[in-house]
């Protein structure tokens, strides 16, 4: 694709970069055969090649965005299911990223809009704020159909039951069962271990088990990918940093092997913090030393090698690979050859490639195209005949099983009764 940025333009390294990632485009309309949103709607500008093309006009002649703009970008998921197709390489992850930027700061919103994105801001990435709130919504639970659609689908994604804080998801650190093969930090995140504290709990069973020292640093806590994907790009920064912070304190009593993320979504950023940085001179290099220690608890797994299996039954699992996982940070095979060797029978989804419509705050800011993708990837895993679903993030678990009529488990969930942990709760609740 040709571009015509000015040489002053060009000065700005996000600029420099766009017309980089824009070059590599060559039209060949290959994104739209997987892209969810063009699947939907049929309309090109809601694919990415056509997004791409919004972005390059807006940019190329600086700008402010309009309505248009950001209907078309807040529609994207960010699924990148597209980058997993395009045969040029185009980096259409950093591309719609500076550009949400770009429309954060120069577009200004509905009032109602705004005060959702602020809300959201300043609740999810809290566990206490977000416990609080999710107290709240399962009250006023029963009013969900009197209320507007955002509204109404924050509700209806709150949870019948609340499962308080774990005790392990305080910073601490668990040593290794045996000899110690690794010494690694585990995110604790921030919705996640209100949502479901047991995913948490799973991981550090499972890597003590298998030989690792397990460390949640003091600090430590939202990956920023809630702000970043919003555009609010300074609030996104703060998290960053803090988490890097936190992680090379920790450190100094002693290298780390890895930082473990069993969010795939955080996975995908926290992979990103030495590009989001590569600027900065104070922080640049320290960022890119934490993206590169950063590993989805698939691939600890996967190097480490799973305990011989403790005789669990031979349940069909339908693994549902989350769009940050096999997309994102290009992981497809190693969940699905830990839950075969743990004993599960892996069954596979039917338009695996396509997004289940959570994506982050996809689901409360988008609810009736979330709506849509949500009720086509039930209706694929019921095809399966599973007895139950595995996934490796948690905002897809939530909304799978908003859905359907079985149990969604994390993957870890299962490694980890496997190898002598408990019965994931989910599974005790559906005998």
């Amino acid at each position: 694709m040709q571009t015509s940025f000015t040489s002053a333009q060009l000065r700005d390294p996000d600029i420099a970069e766009a017309d980089r990632i824009l070059r590599a485009c060559v039209h060949c309309g290959f994104c739209t055969a997987t892209c969810p949103t063009y699947t939907l709607l049929g309309d090109e500008r809601d694919s990415p090649r056509g997004r791409i093309y919004l972005i390059k006009d807006m940019l190329e002649k600086d700008r402010p965005a309009g309505a248009t703009e950001a209907l078309h970008l807040d529609r994207c998921l960010s699924c990148l299911s597209c980058m997993t197709t395009c045969p040029s390489g185009v980096h259409y992850m950093h591309l719609v990223d500076m550009a949400r930027t770009h429309v954060a700061e120069t577009f200004r919103r509905p009032l109602m809009d705004r005060l959702v994105r602020r809300m959201l801001l300043l609740v999810l990435p809290y566990p206490a704020r977000f416990r609080a709130a999710l107290v709240l919504g399962r009250l006023a639970r029963p009013f969900a159909p009197l209320l507007p659609g955002r509204l109404a689908a924050m509700l209806r994604l709150a949870p019948r039951r609340i499962a308080p804080p774990s005790p392990l998801d305080l910073p601490q650190t668990f040593p290794a069962e045996g000899t110690r093969r690794m010494r690694v930090a585990l995110l604790a995140g921030c919705a996640q271990q209100v949502l479901n504290p047991a995913i948490n709990e799973s991981s550090i069973r499972l890597l003590t088990r298998h030989g690792c020292e397990v460390v949640l640093a003091p600090g430590a806590g939202c990956c920023g990918a809630l702000a970043h994907h919003m555009g609010e790009e300074e609030a996104a920064l703060t998290q960053v940093k803090a988490n890097i912070e936190a992680w090379s304190a920790i450190e100094q009593a002693g290298p780390l092997d890895a930082i473990v993320i069993n969010a795939s979504g955080c996975g995908t950023m926290v992979k990103d913090y030495g590009f989001m940085l590569r600027e900065d001179a104070e922080w640049g290099a320290r960022a890119a030393r934490i993206a590169a220690l950063a590993r989805d608890v698939s691939e600890v797994m996967e190097r480490l090698g799973l305990h011989e299996p403790g005789g669990v039954p031979r349940l069909k699992v339908a693994y549902h690979s989350a769009c940050s996982l096999q997309h994102g940070q290009r992981i497809e095979q190693p969940p699905r050859t830990l839950l075969a060797a743990a004993g599960f029978e892996v069954r596979e989804i039917a338009e695996g490639h396509l997004c289940c419509g959570s994506a982050g705050t996809y689901n409360l800011l988008q609810p009736e195209l979330a709506a849509r993708l949500q009720q086509r990837k039930a209706e694929n895993i019921a095809a399966t005949g599973a007895d139950l679903v595995a996934a490796g993030n948690i905002g897809c678990m939530v909304q799978i099983a908003g859905s359907i009529d079985r149990p969604v488990v994390h993957t870890v969930e299962l490694l980890d009764w496997a190898t002598g942990g408990p019965k994931p709760q989910a599974l005790e609740e559906g005998a």
